[in-house]
């Protein structure tokens, strides 16, 4: 069998997976939200941190509660960090410096899951497990919160009342995330990944001394960081590390893992909203930027330019032969189109082009699908973009799903997608033009100012992926990327709060002839073309400096 056709076979057994999940999944999470019921052990939450989970917030309050939560799990993962040399479990690792303990800390509470280490030669079990683990299930969980609750901002009328964060954040965690995960889990064990908790060993005896490793709950962290669009590794090299992805099919079932909630969010926003074809709208849109991203990524990389290439079936360099161009391919676009940020391959060693695209999805707001939770909300920010550029064209006062988008709503939409970019852009020429962050880069050029571009676009958007040639274990590097990855997360979630309560207190305005119909192949079309717009005019000089320049020059 051919690579290509390997590549290509791979694609139409994903797209059959998360079709076979997309409606199950997808209405169980819509019946979550909007059950009356609580679960025994959700009250026993409820009563242990003192919530009352019948309250209906208002968005300043439930905005409240993302960010007191967050900033308790900041402090609480730093502290455990930088109390690891104390602890038990630590495998003998000193506790974490302070500048890197709270990049850490913020890249795994902001859903992020940067790493500015090595994880084998620096994390204990307790670390892993109590701090990093724990923050891969609650800020994807928050992440889902915060989306459910502008879906009830649309779907709601006359009431600025979102839902009860308390509540969404303990539901998301126990009935959606914790049993996938546990099954997950066990599919990952079948295929080979690890699950222990073992000491450090000595595997073999090499020229110039031996190779030690270290195990661990590697299995059951794997599986969270890809289903919650975490991407934080057990290990330095991540998914490309066979302890934590063995073979083929583990590689596409951590791909699956990483597509399936995004996607099936789309199902729930449809019966949320009481509509499912504005729900088969939205999945329409991440799924053609989904695919043409994937086909084209997939083209560069197995363009052949020398006999090299020939043999190798493709760019092979910094790709692992167990999943080859394909399989790498696939994983890189899913891996940024989400802010999952797991690589099973380097990013920096594919070809300029493809290096590119890795980069412009995150550009895009990493919405097709997305992280879990902020992949929906992201995207229905652009439609209401869209429906607003559409307004425009034909003279009418924008609609979407019934609501009035006026100048607050399209003011809430504008900063929303102005955040981003600006924190990337901003750190991005600010260590380009000081003299110390510059010595950081393994390049020069085009590919070394790609590799600074890279690492505030994936902080700044919570991906988390790196380019693999930057050190960024330096204080300015610790220190910008972990602001770039608070202010990134949260800020945006500001705006996403206030536009629901802004559209939860309105009335519902009938639909008339006039009214764009936001649920047909038309509106996908404009939604598209809204998001590679915005992306290419805000990005494209950047992008033209680096992965373009390099692209065309080779």
């Amino acid at each position: 069998m051919s690579p290509v056709l390997a590549g290509v076979l791979q694609v139409l057994a994903l797209v059959a997976a998360l079709g076979l999940a997309y409606r199950p999944l997808g209405d169980y999470m819509a019946g979550v939200y909007s059950s009356p019921r609580h679960l025994r052990v959700e009250k026993w939450i409820y009563k242990a941190i003192g919530a009352d989970p019948n309250t209906q917030m208002r968005w300043p309050a439930y905005l409240r509660g993302v960010l007191a939560f967050s900033a308790v799990s900041v402090l609480f993962l730093y502290l455990l960090q930088r109390l690891q040399g104390s602890l038990p479990g630590s495998l003998g690792f000193s506790s974490i410096d302070p500048d890197q303990a709270f990049n850490t800390a913020a890249s795994f509470v902001a859903n992020t899951n940067w790493q500015s280490y090595y994880g084998e030669q620096a994390m204990g079990h307790v670390v892993q497990t109590g701090g990093l683990a724990v923050q891969n299930f609650v800020s994807a969980a928050v992440g889902i919160a915060v989306a459910v609750a502008l879906v009830r901002g649309f779907a709601r009328s006359r009431t600025g009342e979102l839902g009860n964060f308390w509540s969404d954040l303990v539901r998301g965690t126990v009935r959606i995330l914790i049993p996938i995960a546990v099954i997950g889990a066990l599919v990952l064990v079948a295929t080979g990944a690890i699950q222990n908790f073992s000491g450090i060993h000595e595997v073999g005896q090499f020229t110039g001394g031996s190779q030690q490793w270290n195990g661990g709950a590697v299995a059951s962290q794997e599986v969270i960081k890809e289903l919650g669009t975490n991407g934080g590794g057990y290990f330095n090299a991540n998914s490309a590390h066979p302890f934590e992805n063995p073979n083929g099919l583990s590689n596409l079932f951590e791909i699956f893992l990483i597509l399936v909630i995004p996607f099936a969010l789309t199902r729930t926003f449809g019966r949320m909203v009481g509509s499912l074809r504005q729900g088969y709208a939205i999945l329409a849109t991440m799924g053609v930027i989904w695919i043409g991203f994937t086909a084209l990524m997939m083209w560069t990389e197995f363009a052949h330019h020398g006999p090299a290439f020939d043999i190798a079936g493709g760019a092979m360099e910094g790709k692992e032969n167990r999943f080859g161009v394909g399989g790498s391919s696939i994983f890189a676009v899913a891996t940024t189109l989400t802010s999952t940020g797991a690589v099973n391959s380097f990013h920096s060693s594919f070809t300029g082009l493809g290096g590119g695209i890795t980069m412009l999805g995150m550009q895009l707001g990493e919405i097709a699908p997305g992280g879990t939770g902020s992949g929906l909300y992201g995207m229905l920010i652009m439609a209401v973009i869209a429906v607003f550029i559409a307004g425009l064209m034909v003279g009418r006062t924008p609609e979407y799903l019934g609501k009035k988008i006026g100048t607050r709503e399209i003011k809430l939409a504008a900063c929303y997608i102005l955040i981003t970019p600006a924190l990337v852009l901003c750190f991005a020429a600010a260590a380009m033009a000081l003299p110390t962050p510059a010595h950081s880069m393994t390049n020069t050029g085009a590919h070394g100012f790609s590799e600074i571009l890279y690492a505030y676009t994936s902080g700044a958007n919570n991906n988390g992926s790196a380019f693999a040639g930057l050190n960024a274990d330096t204080q300015w590097f610790n220190t910008t990327i972990g602001l770039a990855m608070l202010l990134g997360r949260f800020l945006p979630m500001v705006f996403v709060l206030a536009l629901a309560g802004s559209l939860a207190g309105q009335k519902p305005v009938p639909a008339t002839a006039g009214t764009l119909g936001t649920h047909k192949p038309l509106f996908s079309g404009l939604l598209v073309a809204t998001i590679m717009i915005i992306a290419g005019l805000t990005y494209f000089p950047a992008l033209a400096l680096g992965p373009l320049a390099e692209g065309l020059a080779s």
